[in-house]
C-alpha cells in the first residue's frame, strides 16, 4: 500500500479547491498563477544540478553516456531531452538516451504494470551495455517508482554516476541515489496529476542538465549553437546564419564554407576566422578539443 498522503505531489492545493466552478478565465489565470511557481522552485537545488552537469561533462569526455529513465510522464520528458541533443549541438543520437519503462509504446500509450517492475529497468539498461562509465538520471515526480528506483540501485552497484531526479522531498530515490535533485512546485492545480508544475519543473531541470553539459563540451561558442547539425532546411539556414554572425561574412561565403564543411558550423566558422584548410582548420579544432574559443586563441600563440 502506498501512503500517498506522505507524498509532497499528491497534496491538496488550496487555491485550486474551487476551480471548476471558476469561469473559463479565471481557471486559466489560477493555472498560469500557479506555473509562475515553479521555475523559481528550481533555485534550492541549482548547487546541486550545477555539480551534475560537471559530472556528466567529465564522464562524457571520459567515454561516458548520459541516460535518462522514468515511467509516464517522467520517461518521456527524458527521451524528448535525449532526442533533441543530436539536432542542436551535432551530438551522436547514441551519446544521450531516454529509456521509458514499457519502451517505445509506452510513449504513446500507457503500458499497465511496466512502472511497478523492478527488472525491467535492468533489463532495458543492459541493451545498451550501460556501464561503469556513465551516467543515470532516475526521473520520478513522486521519488518513489519501483522501475526508476531499481535502476538508480543499478547504477550504484556497477559504479556509474547515479543521479535521482524528483519533486518529493525524503523519496527512496533521493536516499538511494549519489546525487539528489529536488524541486518543490508545491500541489498541482489538479491533485496527483504530476505531468502538470511537477513534469514543468522536470523540464526545466533537464533543460539545464543538457545545456549546461553542452556548453561545457565547447558545443555552444557564445550563445550561439555552433555544433547544429544541418539535417533539414530551418536547421540548413540556422547554421548559415550562425556562421555569418560569428565571422561577419556575407551569405555567400558562409555557404560556400558550410559546404566545404559538409555542413558543419564549427568548422566552418573557424576555416573561415582561421584561413587555413577544411582539413588543417579540422586538425587545430581537435588538438583544442572542439573548443572553437580555445582554437582561435592558439592561433595568436
Amino acid at each position: 500500500m502506498i501512503n500517498l498522503s506522505q507524498i509532497a505531489t499528491e497534496q491538496a492545493n488550496p487555491a485550486t479547491k474551487h476551480i471548476d466552478e471558476l469561469s473559463t478565465i479565471d481557471m486559466l489565470k489560477t493555472i498560469n498563477a500557479e506555473d509562475q511557481k515553479v521555475a523559481c522552485s528550481l533555485e534550492p537545488a541549482l548547487p546541486v544540478i550545477a555539480d551534475v552537469v560537471d559530472v556528466i561533462a567529465y564522464k562524457i569526455k571520459q567515454g561516458g553516456r548520459l541516460f535518462y529513465i522514468g515511467a509516464g510522464t517522467s520517461g518521456r520528458l527524458g527521451i524528448l531531452d535525449a532526442v533533441e541533443c543530436p539536432p542542436t549541438f551535432g551530438t551522436d543520437p547514441e551519446l544521450v538516451i531516454g529509456i521509458i519503462a514499457g519502451g517505445t509504446p509506452a510513449i504513446f500509450k500507457a503500458v499497465e504494470g511496466a512502472e511497478d517492475s523492478t527488472e525491467l529497468a535492468l533489463g532495458d539498461l543492459n541493451e545498451y551495455c550501460f556501464n561503469h562509465k556513465d551516467v543515470l538520471v532516475g526521473i520520478a515526480a513522486s521519488g518513489r517508482t519501483p522501475y526508476t528506483l531499481s535502476a538508480i540501485k543499478y547504477a550504484r552497484e556497477l559504479g556509474a554516476t547515479s543521479v535521482s531526479l524528483t519533486c518529493s522531498p525524503n523519496s527512496p530515490m533521493e536516499e538511494a541515489a549519489e546525487y539528489a535533485i529536488v524541486v518543490q512546485p508545491g500541489p498541482e492545480v489538479i491533485t496527483g496529476s504530476t505531468r502538470l508544475k511537477a513534469g514543468t519543473a522536470q523540464k526545466l531541470v533537464l533543460n539545464m542538465l543538457s545545456t549546461g553539459t553542452m556548453i561545457k563540451l565547447g558545443k555552444v561558442y557564445g550563445h550561439l549553437m555552433v555544433d547544429v547539425k544541418a539535417s533539414n532546411q530551418k536547421l540548413t539556414e540556422r547554421a548559415t546564419r550562425i556562421v555569418m554572425e560569428v565571422t561577419d561574412c556575407d551569405r555567400e561565403t558562409a555557404v560556400e564554407a558550410l559546404n566545404n564543411a559538409k555542413g558543419k558550423a564549427k568548422l566552418a566558422i573557424f576555416h573561415i576566422i582561421s584561413g587555413e584548410t577544411i582539413e588543417n582548420s579540422k586538425r587545430l579544432l581537435n588538438e583544442a578539443d572542439g573548443y572553437i574559443g580555445q582554437a582561435i586563441k592558439n592561433l595568436t600563440l
